[in-house]
C-alpha cells in the first residue's frame, strides 16, 4: 500500500522547537487494518488544518497490519488538543477495539531536522519499547 508522504501544514519559525509524536499501530486482523486504512486520510486531513500542526506522514502496511504515523507540532499541548478533537478522537477510541499492539515516543527537535525521516522514528519506537521491557 502506498504511503502518505510527509506534508507541512504550517511552516515552523526559523529557530524554533518542535515537538514530535512517532506511534506503531498492529491491528488483531485484516478487518481491523482495512478499517484504520480508511480512516487514516480523514485524520491526516485535520491534520494538515489543525492549530500548531508542522508535519505529518503515515506508512502503511495493511496486509502486514502495521501502520507508523509521524507527526510534528508546535508543541505538547498543539499534539493534545488535536488528539482530544473530532474526528480524530472517536476514531482513534474506535480503532482501540482492534489493536494488537500500539506504541507512541514523543521527543523536541529543532525544526530544521524536519522533515523526520521513517528511519530516525522507527529507531526511536524500537528505543522506547526497549526501555519498556526493562
Amino acid at each position: 500500500m502506498p504511503d502518505i508522504p510527509w506534508s507541512t501544514p504550517t511552516v515552523p519559525a526559523p529557530g524554533a522547537e518542535v515537538y514530535i509524536m512517532a506511534s506503531r499501530f498492529e491491528t488483531d486482523s485484516l478487518v481491523g487494518a482495512f478499517r484504520f486504512f480508511l480512516k487514516s486520510p480523514g485524520i491526516i486531513r485535520q491534520i494538515r488544518s489543525a492549530p500548531g500542526a508542522h508535519g505529518v506522514a503515515l506508512r502503511a502496511r495493511v496486509l502486514s497490519r502495521t501502520f507508523l504515523t509521524l507527526s510534528a507540532w508546535e508543541d505538547r499541548d498543539a499534539l493534545y488538543r488535536f488528539a482530544r478533537s473530532e474526528p480524530h478522537r472517536s476514531s482513534s477510541r474506535a480503532a482501540a477495539a482492534s489493536m494488537r499492539e500500539s506504541a507512541f515516543t514523543f521527543w523536541s527537535a529543532p525544526a530544521s531536522e524536519l522533515p523526520i525521516t521513517w528511519a530516525e522514528a522507527e529507531r526511536r519506537l524500537a528505543d522506547a519499547a526497549r526501555e519498556s521491557r526493562s
